[in-house]
């Protein structure tokens, strides 16, 4: 009997160690290898897959499965499944876009493409690596800010709810050969203006509503003359393509009270019909985030509070707080020697900075941002909705001096 269960126990083991393992070298060639005999290389049609990866939680920033149930193991972390799902929609958007260069390649490609000074991203990565060790790091990189820095329950949920992004650019990119900062510029403020739309609808908006609406406000880092307007929005919105992704992220904000009014639906429905998705793929968004985060509402901390929206931003804040103090040494010499930056931090003190200022600001800080590795998340596609909280927390690491009506707050 012992020696039964020890054999048992032997093969369990033989098995866990040929299985993939995404957090060790040479996981994205077994992945592709066990993805060889599914139906993922079947050509699957571009509503069912987007669907599979909606269902996994990808489209959510919190991952509960493998895309489609391609992979099931029961050990992955969340991380891991992020990662993995991340890898598998680019294989997916290579294999569909006919595109002739190597898988490996055009992902490092891409990456290089969206990041205007390598080190602040791929610089410390970028070495005698082969093409497919590079990707692992850069897939590791991008779904993690930093080791530790956020307790595993979170998983980086703020970014992540973004990551998507990565594969709307990353198939422009295929596609068109190249990626221009307008196209980006135009992708992320698209986004934010209709989660934004979204969440004024509110009847009644808390405090943590009014906070998240400004933080999405004010993180259009791209932005060149005012404000995307909701307009415009829509008509970027069919021009880019990926119109479920859009209306997911309009569920969501409109979700995130746990209930959805009147006048939300009516959004939902216009914002359905302008981008001329029928009323089964609506009703499929809507029944999808119901029943996730009401399925997973234990697994999920974000979904635990009772005020979705206040955990958003409680979680972003403490994000950036801890990456803000991790790095504060540095942080703190490169603010220095920008004169600029911190007459606008000075005045932010004590009124609000228009919108000219707030650019400026938002400008100066990501080009101190390339010089910080732990901080190159900030440059990343979805990356701009946490400045508005940076510099909130920015005042509060300089000496008191900066800031003579400072009250320390009590803890």
């Amino acid at each position: 009997m012992i020696f039964w269960a020890l054999k048992t126990k032997f093969v369990r083991l033989s098995l866990r160690e040929y299985a993939m393992n995404p957090s060790a070298n040479g996981w994205i060639k077994k992945l592709i290898k066990e993805l060889s005999s599914q139906t993922l290389f079947d050509n699957p049609s571009d509503y069912d897959f987007y669907k599979a990866f909606r269902n996994s939680g990808f489209i959510y920033g919190y991952n509960i499965k493998v895309v489609n149930d391609y992979i099931v193991n029961p050990d992955f972390t969340e991380e891991e499944l992020c990662k993995v799902n991340l890898c598998i929609a680019f294989i997916n958007t290579h294999k569909t876009s006919g595109s002739e260069t190597n898988l490996f390649d055009s992902i490092i490609d891409f990456y290089t493409a969206i990041n205007e000074n390598k080190t602040s991203f791929l610089g410390e990565l970028l070495g005698r690596d082969s093409a497919e060790a590079l990707v692992e790091k850069i897939m590791h990189k991008r779904i993690q800010i930093h080791e530790n820095v956020i307790t595993k329950n979170f998983n980086h949920y703020i970014t992540n709810v973004l990551l998507y992004i990565d594969v709307i650019a990353y198939d422009h990119f295929l596609n068109s050969k190249l990626i221009t900062k307008a196209y980006l510029e135009t992708l992320e403020s698209t986004i934010i203006t209709i989660v934004v739309e979204a969440l004024n609808l509110k009847s009644e908006k808390s405090n943590y509503d009014k906070s998240l609406i400004e933080l999405f406000e004010s993180s259009l880092r791209y932005e060149q003359i005012g404000h995307m307007t909701y307009a415009e929005a829509i008509e970027n919105a069919k021009q880019l393509c990926h119109n479920l992704y859009y209306l997911d992220i309009a569920c969501m904000a409109a979700w995130s009270d746990e209930w959805i009014e009147p006048a939300e639906a009516e959004f939902l429905e216009n914002l359905s019909t302008a981008l001329n998705i029928n009323d089964k793929e609506r009703n499929e968004s809507l029944n999808s985030i119901n029943l996730f985060f009401n399925a997973n509402r234990d697994k999920i901390p974000l979904l635990s509070a009772k005020n979705v929206v206040k955990s958003f931003y409680n979680r972003s804040s403490q994000i950036v707080s801890k990456l803000i103090t991790r790095n504060s040494h540095r942080l703190l010499q490169e603010l220095r020697d920008s004169k600029e930056l911190m007459i606008l931090l000075s005045k932010s003190t004590v009124r609000d900075l228009t919108a000219e200022e707030q650019k400026k600001v938002n400008e100066q800080l990501l080009d101190i941002f390339k010089s910080i590795p732990s901080l190159a998340i900030f440059l990343l596609p979805g990356g701009a909705i946490l400045l508005p909280i940076v510099i909130k927390f920015i005042p509060k690491l300089l000496p008191s001096a900066f800031d003579d009506n400072r009250i320390e707050e009590e803890d």
